[in-house]
C-alpha cells in the first residue's frame, strides 16, 4: 500500500500541473475581450505590418466568434490576402474558392477574381522561368492558363472594375507565354526527331493563340517538320501561309535545331 500511495501523490501533481498550463494558456489570450471592431482593426494592422501569420490568426478568430457580422465575409478575403503574400498560394485559392462560392454576388467579387488570378499568375512564373530547359514535354503549364481564365472572367464579367485594365495586360502576356511554351515544346520534339509531334505543336500553337508573334515561328517549324516526314503538300501550305502573312521572314533558311533559331522572347 505504501508503494502505491508515491504513485498516486505523483500522477495527482502531474494533473494538477497540465490543467494550470491549460487555464494559463486561456487566460493568455489577449483576444478574448475584444470586439469585432478591434479584431479586425488588430488585424488590419498586423497586415500592414506584413505580419501575415498574426493577421490571419486575428481574422480566424473574427469569423470564429462572429460568424455572422459585418466583418465576418471581409475576413475571407483578407486571409486569402495573407496567405498569397505568405506564399501559401493553395490556403490562398481554398479561401478565394469558398468565398466565390458562398458570396456570389459580394460587391468584391470582382477582387476575389483578380486576387485568384494573381495567385495562380505568381506560381505561373516558376513555369516561365523553366522555359529555357531542355525538357519541356513534360511540363504542365497549368497554373498560366488557371491565371489568364480567372483574369478573363473577371473582365467579361465586371469590364468596369478597377482591377479589369491590370487583368488585360497579364493576360497578354499569359498568352504570350503560353504561345512560347507551345514553341519550345515544338522544337523539343523536333530536334529528338519527333517531327509529327512537333509539327501538331505548331499547329496547336495557331489554332489557340493565333494573334501572337509566335505564329511565325509555328509556321517554320511546321514548314521544317513536314519537309523532314516528305509532306510536299502540307509543307508548300505551311510556306504559302507563312510568306503571305511575313513576307520578309527569314525561318525558311534557318536551322530549328540550332540555338540561333528564330526566337523572340516576351
Amino acid at each position: 500500500m505504501n508503494k502505491i500511495l508515491p504513485r498516486i501523490v505523483v500522477s495527482a501533481l502531474l494533473f494538477s500541473l497540465m490543467v494550470g498550463c491549460a487555464s494559463t494558456g486561456t487566460t493568455n489570450d489577449e483576444t478574448k475581450d475584444w470586439s469585432a471592431d478591434k479584431l479586425f482593426s488588430e488585424a488590419k494592422s498586423q497586415q500592414a505590418s506584413k505580419d501575415y501569420k498574426k493577421s490571419n490568426e486575428y481574422f480566424e478568430r473574427l469569423e470564429a466568434r462572429y460568424p455572422y457580422g459585418k466583418y465576418a465575409q471581409q475576413a475571407q478575403l483578407e486571409i486569402a490576402y495573407n496567405n498569397y503574400k505568405f506564399d501559401e498560394p493553395a490556403l490562398a485559392l481554398a479561401s478565394l474558392d469558398r468565398f466565390m462560392k458562398q458570396y456570389p454576388t459580394h460587391p468584391s467579387l470582382d477582387y476575389a477574381m483578380y486576387l485568384k488570378g494573381l495567385v495562380t499568375f505568381n506560381e505561373s512564373q516558376g513555369f516561365m522561368s523553366s522555359l529555357a530547359k531542355q525538357d519541356m514535354s513534360e511540363r504542365d503549364p497549368k497554373s498560366a492558363k488557371e491565371s489568364y481564365n480567372s483574369f478573363r472572367e473577371l473582365v467579361q464579367r465586371f469590364p468596369d472594375s478597377k482591377y479589369s485594365k491590370d487583368a488585360q495586360l497579364r493576360m497578354g502576356y499569359l498568352i504570350g507565354a503560353l504561345a512560347n511554351y507551345e514553341l519550345h515544346v515544338g522544337r523539343y520534339y523536333y530536334k529528338r526527331g519527333a517531327y509529327l509531334a512537333a509539327a501538331n505543336r505548331g499547329k496547336a500553337l495557331i489554332d489557340n493563340y493565333s494573334h501572337t508573334k509566335q505564329v511565325e515561328g509555328a509556321l517554320g517549324l511546321m514548314y521544317h517538320a513536314y519537309d523532314k516526314l516528305g509532306m510536299t503538300d502540307y509543307r508548300d501550305d505551311a510556306k504559302r501561309v507563312l510568306l503571305k502573312n511575313f513576307p520578309d521572314t527569314k525561318v525558311l533558311e534557318q536551322d530549328v535545331e540550332s540555338d540561333a533559331y528564330w526566337w523572340a522572347p516576351i
